[in-house]
């Protein structure tokens, strides 16, 4: 995960801020967002696109790695564990 410096992790939460507020959901919503952002500031080439998708994929990975698999070991401590 790219931790960025502080000082552009400020603006970047600007924009983060405004979806909280505009209320974007993962339900076609972040989608929406997701790919009008690729098709809009995405210059088009193989490269560029793989990139992006990289870009996804690793957001993905890191939230299964720091939000889902504490969720899981806590659900599994409180649960008990598949047996």
């Amino acid at each position: 995960m790219p931790y960025i410096e502080p000082k552009r992790r400020k603006k970047m939460d600007l924009i983060v801020n405004l979806m909280m507020e505009l209320n974007v959901l993962a339900d076609g919503d972040l989608n929406y967002v997701l790919y009008a952002f690729c098709k809009r500031a995405v210059v088009p080439s193989y490269h560029n696109y793989k990139y992006y998708c990289s870009e996804l994929d690793q957001c993905i990975t890191e939230i299964k790695r720091r939000l889902i698999g504490p969720y899981e070991d806590k659900k599994k401590k409180q649960n008990g564990d598949v047996l």
